[in-house]
């Protein structure tokens, strides 16, 4: 005997995923389309919760939506090899990687500019100065990818 569907108020307090999150996933086609009621309410089962389970622990450790995409068709395809999801893997920690050293640049030019700073009652901040020049190149952002529009094209695996 199957449990009874749950809505998605209540596949979002047992999965930690907001409900607008959960609709974003099934728009993008991360999660099947909801059964509906006849009076059109979504209604999940246990399959759907532990997709989405996955999906928000793939998320908490950083993948983007293209990425959590291939994942999931390697997690349903119980014939695949590992090879695949470790090589997913290994871009993720080489990209996070990258991510934490431009984050660490970040956090230093600011402890520098920050220490310049007197930080008192005159006008004169260097960190101003610093962010209204004109003349320096952008420093890189960290990356954005796999937010809702935003990332690269899907790459494929």
């Amino acid at each position: 005997m199957s449990a009874a569907p749950l809505t998605i108020g209540e596949a979002a307090r047992r999965t930690g995923v907001s409900a607008k999150m959960i609709r974003w996933y099934e728009a993008t086609g991360l999660l099947p389309p909801a059964v509906r009621s006849e009076s059109g309410y979504r209604h999940y089962g246990e399959a759907d919760l532990h997709t989405l389970r996955f999906i928000r622990r793939a998320r908490d450790l950083g993948f983007s939506v293209d990425g959590i995409a291939d994942l999931l068709a390697l997690w349903r395809d119980r014939a695949r090899p590992s090879a695949g999801v470790k090589a997913i893997a290994q871009e993720q920690i080489a990209d996070l990687r990258r991510r934490i050293a431009e984050l660490e640049g970040m956090a230093r030019t600011l402890e520098h500019l920050s220490d310049a700073c007197c930080g008192d009652d005159r006008p004169e901040c260097p960190i101003l100065d610093d962010l209204a020049a004109a003349d320096r190149a952008p420093m890189p952002r960290p990356s954005r990818r796999g937010l809702p529009g935003r990332g690269p094209a899907r790459k494929s695996v």
